[in-house]
């Protein structure tokens, strides 16, 4: 049996998540995208180059159905089916830009859930489900500057970006004191993007969201990637040969060598 590599894009119907799983698809790859919805676009690009695409629907803030899912379909894949793994855990939400208190709960819950529950299960139903792949195994997850700075009117998901860095930081201790058998763990910064999520923060009431004009003038500046350029900018960053020797990164910062 031919080894294949696994991928595992979380968020991967729409926006840098759906270019990832794009770029990715390949005759020796798996890739499985988890997302609410399915992309159109991805499943016909796929059939195209007749690759291995499978788009499973979870919602992931309600995300131990997908980890216990994850989990399973990992566990009963044949000995020596992949050459190697990868998890990106790149889903993510913005809620109302403003205050907490002027958002839903629902929303702030939401955030939270998505952005860093989801991270933590679907990493934790990874890495018990590959320990025979020993270093062939990375996580990357998709982090924000947010993360490593705060910002008014985003409380919830600079908080979801910031547990993502010191969660990948802890995990990515516990994985060098496996020797050997430890995966590469990596938070990366992707840099600013136009997506959704933009259109939503340069959108938002500056009376409560006091950077909304910054967000603005990210666009009229033309200082957003594409996802597609951020897709490709993400996936040099994977592939580079010294990936998880820095656990927090930034791809307008860092090359992984």
């Amino acid at each position: 049996m031919k080894q294949q590599e696994l991928y595992i894009v979380s968020g991967a119907s729409r926006g840098m998540g759906e270019a990832i799983a794009r770029q990715l698809l390949g005759l020796d790859h798996i890739v499985i995208g988890i997302s609410r919805g399915q992309s159109a676009a991805l499943t016909a690009a796929a059939a195209e180059l007749g690759v291995h695409l499978e788009q499973w629907q979870h919602d992931l803030s309600q995300p131990l159905t997908a980890a216990r899912a994850l989990q399973s379909w990992l566990e009963a894949q044949p000995t020596g089916r992949f050459s190697r793994a990868t998890l990106i855990n790149n889903a993510g939400v913005v809620p109302t830009p403003g205050p907490v208190e002027s958002v839903s709960l629902e929303e702030l819950s939401m955030a939270i859930r998505v952005g860093l529950e989801a991270t933590l299960l679907l990493s934790s139903a990874f890495l018990r489900a590959t320990t025979a792949l020993g270093r062939q195994r990375r996580i990357l997850n998709i982090s924000s500057g947010l993360g490593r700075r705060a910002m008014a009117g985003s409380a919830a998901y600079c908080a979801a970006k910031a547990g993502m860095d010191n969660l990948s930081r802890a995990m990515a201790l516990d994985e060098a004191a496996k020797a050997d058998e430890g995966a590469a763990i990596v938070s990366l910064a992707p840099g600013i993007i136009d997506t959704e999520m933009q259109a939503q923060l340069r959108g938002g009431d500056p009376s409560k969201f006091p950077d909304q004009a910054v967000f603005a003038n990210f666009k009229t500046s033309g200082q957003l990637l594409s996802p597609t350029e951020a897709a490709a900018k993400v996936l040099s960053y994977l592939g580079g040969a010294n990936f998880g020797t820095t656990v927090l990164a930034d791809v307008r910062e860092l090359s992984a060598g």
